[in-house]
């Protein structure tokens, strides 16, 4: 069965840091481009940041280049973000996705999506 699980999400106050998970089940991750995408409440779906899967390159949003790195462990079959200097406008609920086909992009569509987890930062 194929399943991404995001973890790592929880409070944290303005300036703090947090990496969350995703973690592959049921397929290779290194096979497919990753996605993170934030969803807060009343606002569109966005994509922040993804890594391909050709050649590992890392694509960003302007809002969280520099305070955000994304990173895969192919030996662990799990994708990271790592989330530095965090805003209270980074609260939202945080999603991993995986696509084999294409480039890696910050729009859909996407294949396979987890079930997010969310992100909280107080000012």
């Amino acid at each position: 069965q194929v399943q991404l699980v995001e973890s790592g999400g929880g409070l944290v106050q303005a300036g703090g840091s947090l990496r969350l998970s995703c973690a592959a089940s049921g397929f290779t991750l290194d096979y497919y481009n990753i996605a993170w995408f934030r969803e807060a409440p009343g606002k569109e779906r966005e994509g922040v940041s993804c890594i391909s899967r050709r050649d590992g390159s890392t694509y960003y949003r302007d809002s969280v280049k520099g305070r955000f790195s994304i990173s895969r462990d192919n030996a662990k079959n799990t994708v990271y973000l790592q989330m530095n200097s965090l805003k209270p406008e980074d609260t939202a609920v945080y999603y991993c996705a995986a696509v084999a086909l294409g480039s890696c992009r910050l729009e859909g569509p996407y294949d396979y999506w987890g079930q997010g987890t969310q992100v909280t930062v107080s000012s």
